[in-house]
């Protein structure tokens, strides 16, 4: 059964809060989901490891080999479109 396009949204739109909580708890910092993290000063790479590791976890996917390119993490987007592509490549998981 396909899933419906509101069900996308939906669900692109709970990662996305899901995704900007952990940010903003973690970086006392408020941010746009087209802002670049790295860019702006709210990312390290000793945080977006951990970062890496708090979206596998919440989400139950793995981010392996070319999805741990930085382009993938720079923005609150980009990290909701890579947990959505991750999930409906493996949906069992």
């Amino acid at each position: 059964m396909s899933e419906s396009t509101t069900d996308r949204q939906a669900a692109a739109k709970d990662v996305e809060s899901e995704l900007k909580r952990f940010l903003e708890a973690r970086t006392k910092t408020v941010w746009a989901a087209d802002t670049d993290l790295f860019a702006d000063g709210g990312m390290s790479s000793l945080f977006a490891m951990e970062l890496v590791v708090h979206i596998e976890q919440t989400f139950s996917i793995a981010i392996e080999g070319p999805d741990l390119r930085i382009d993938n993490f720079r923005t609150v987007n980009a990290m909701t479109a890579l947990v959505h592509r991750l999930a409906e490549a493996h949906p069992d998981e």
